[in-house]
């Protein structure tokens, strides 16, 4: 079953999101396109990195999807138009059958909870031949950023709002598991790979509070979420290095499926 939608702040995303637009870059690099192929962007976000790809398809189409409403409309009042349609939908629950020549997706998927239903639905939304290039949070991901967090939630006035709460509501896979999860859905030529990639924001409150603590203030009343905010930005210290591990994944749909 798809998780319920957390949605965002879009516009501060939108803003902010420096660190995802140079992963994005890297991953684009990985992506061989001509230039007038239909590509699935998966979770596009406000649509900045959405536009990376128009760039590199002067013929082609974007399909933009995400959960979060404010981020599809974003992207909308951005780039909507006739070589863009963004449609607002859980990934798990996907249905633009075979319609993509290729699917990317940029720090996405450890928001999703299944993951061989994920790949499933994206096996299903390309073409045969397709290909699957994509980057999310992997195995080790921020590690020092969540024990961090998990200690000012034990503490008061913050613990009885985290109360039986895991508190991790991503999903960090490694790139074994992945590439197992990717063959039972009937990809091919698969290669997954973790990157240590250690960030330092160029607005570090505002990424911390959308980006990376979203789940946990959504926790607590308004009146505690700016003190629960500074706790974990004095046990961080300055600058904010955030340690992320990526975990990338290639992969193509056979020509024959």
């Amino acid at each position: 079953m798809a998780a319920a939608a957390r949605d965002w702040d879009a516009a501060t995303y939108d803003r902010i999101s420096d660190v995802q637009q140079g992963w994005a870059r890297r991953v684009l690099e990985r992506l061989p396109l001509r230039g007038d192929e239909t590509v699935l962007d998966a979770g596009c976000g406000s649509g900045k990195v959405t536009a990376m790809l128009l760039e590199r398809l002067p013929d082609g189409h974007v399909i933009g999807v995400d959960s979060a409403p404010s981020m599809v409309r974003e992207a909308e009042e951005a780039l909507g138009g006739p070589r863009a349609r963004f449609i607002s939908s859980d990934l798990l629950d996907l249905d633009v059958d075979r319609e993509a020549d290729a699917v990317f997706s940029n720090a996405v998927f450890h928001w999703v909870p299944d993951h061989p239903r994920l790949f499933q639905r994206l096996f299903a939304a390309l073409r045969p031949g397709g290909r699957l290039v994509a980057q999310c949070g992997g195995r080790g991901n921020v590690e020092r950023f969540l024990e961090v967090t998990d200690r000012v939630a034990e503490r008061e006035p913050f613990r009885d709002h985290f109360e039986g709460w895991r508190g991790r509501p991503w999903h960090f896979e490694g790139p074994e598991v992945t590439e197992e999860a990717l063959r039972r859905a009937g990809f091919a030529e698969i290669s997954c790979w973790l990157d240590p990639s250690p960030e330092t924001p160029e607005h570090p409150d505002d990424f911390l509070r959308v980006v990376c603590r979203g789940p946990h203030l959504e926790k607590l009343p308004a009146e505690l979420q700016d003190e629960f905010r500074a706790a974990v930005r004095e046990e961080l210290g300055e600058p904010v290095v955030l340690d992320y591990v990526r975990l990338n994944i290639d992969a193509r749909r056979p020509e024959d499926s």
